[in-house]
């Protein structure tokens, strides 16, 4: 691995700089990093070439109506009827893998 030893100075107004790096946060991912990344994929592709986002989240029971709930209920009764399950620890790894 190459020594990183450079520095980048940018100026950058505030409160974009703040709203970024919150979301680099959620991401897990430091702004170094970030910074290295999109150099090299600069260099790789020759353009501003990708974009990172959150995930998105499951919508909440508040925010569904009456009938997506309950098409949703009823899904999930007709699975358990059916035994069409998987183990609890596959779902749990799926779901940390999508958040990654």
């Amino acid at each position: 691995m190459a020594a990183k030893t450079a520095n980048v100075l940018a100026r950058v107004e505030p409160g974009i700089k703040e709203q970024a790096e919150a979301i680099m946060a959620q991401l897990g991912v430091p702004v170094s990093v970030v910074i290295n990344m999109l150099y090299k994929q600069i260099i790789m592709t020759k353009s501003i070439p990708f974009s990172l986002s959150i995930p998105a989240v499951p919508v909440a029971r508040d925010e569904m109506s009456v009938t997506e709930f309950n098409a949703m209920m009823e899904r999930g009764l007709k699975e358990a009827k059916a035994d069409d399950s998987r183990p609890a620890a596959e779902v749990f790894a799926e779901l940390r893998g999508e958040l990654q």
